[in-house]
């Protein structure tokens, strides 16, 4: 089980995309994870810069933060399949 004693972040994207590679990744792996999605758009405080200025000219792709966290015990080979995996694909295309 993870826990905030016992996490270590493994990743920080923005892409929707990546961040479900890794997560594929790590569950293929068999490597728990937990993973923490921040909208960058709202503060909680004066609600959302949406609601007051529209979302024209906001590039969306940069909307949301993920973070992905893993076991320390898991972190260096979560570390190592997450750079296998980018070089091979990125040999690839």
């Amino acid at each position: 089980m993870i826990n905030i004693f016992n996490q270590k972040e493994l990743l920080v994207t923005m892409k929707m995309e990546r961040q479900s590679q890794v997560r594929d990744i790590l569950a293929q792996n068999n490597i728990d994870y937990i993973v923490r999605t921040r909208n960058l758009e709202a503060t909680p405080v004066i609600g959302s810069r949406r609601a007051q200025t529209g979302s024209f000219g906001i590039n969306q792709d940069y909307t949301y933060e993920y973070k992905i966290y893993v076991h320390k015990k898991d972190f260096e080979r979560a570390s190592y399949l997450i750079r296998s995996f980018t070089s091979v694909t990125a040999l690839s295309h």
